[in-house]
């Protein structure tokens, strides 16, 4: 069965919770230590959607096989036009092309959204996988940041990435 990129609903919070779960728990990607529960995940859907700001899933053999969402970067009116985005793909359905195609939906999105700046803040300086795929997107590093987290009894950096959308910085935002 095909994958299918979609707007994300409440409904799959579940599988969301499955999928971010696993990284928070086995991986360097996420900072957080605990992974959240299902009424949390409900609970940041529910806040990005309602921002007006993009939240994909990937839909795979009736489940959620991944998800990509755009976010505020920081809360200051001069940002606005600027996202932070976050991408997770489930263990079982990775080398796949998921990835690629969440993230280039999710860059589409944004652009049809006048978004200009978009921002990986990618956990790990090792995490070749996440780094590979926003440069397969377009983005660029911009930044490292060593040992800005301590998580599975060590320290670990901060890669960030950044990809200019549309017009970029060649016109004032709308």
């Amino acid at each position: 069965m095909p994958t299918i990129i979609r707007d994300v609903n409440v409904q799959d919070a579940g599988g969301i919770r499955d999928i971010y779960g696993h990284y928070v728990l086995n991986g360097l990607s996420s900072f957080e230590l605990l992974p959240p529960d299902e009424d949390e995940i409900r609970k940041r859907i529910k806040r990005i959607k309602e921002r007006g700001h993009p939240f994909l899933a990937a839909e795979t053999d009736g489940g959620i096989s991944g998800y990509a969402y755009a976010s505020t970067y920081r809360h200051r009116a001069a940002y606005d036009h600027t996202l932070e985005n976050s991408i997770y793909v489930s263990p079982d359905y990775l080398r796949r092309g998921i990835g690629l195609r969440l993230l280039s939906d999710l860059v589409q999105v944004c652009d049809q959204l006048g978004i200009r700046q978009l921002i990986a803040v990618i956990g790990d300086s090792g995490n070749h996988a996440s780094i590979n795929l926003h440069v397969k997107c377009g983005f660029n590093q911009v930044g490292l940041l060593p040992s800005t987290g301590y998580k599975h009894d060590r320290w670990v950096d901060t890669v960030l990435m950044q990809r200019e959308i549309g017009e970029g910085n060649r016109k004032p935002p709308r």
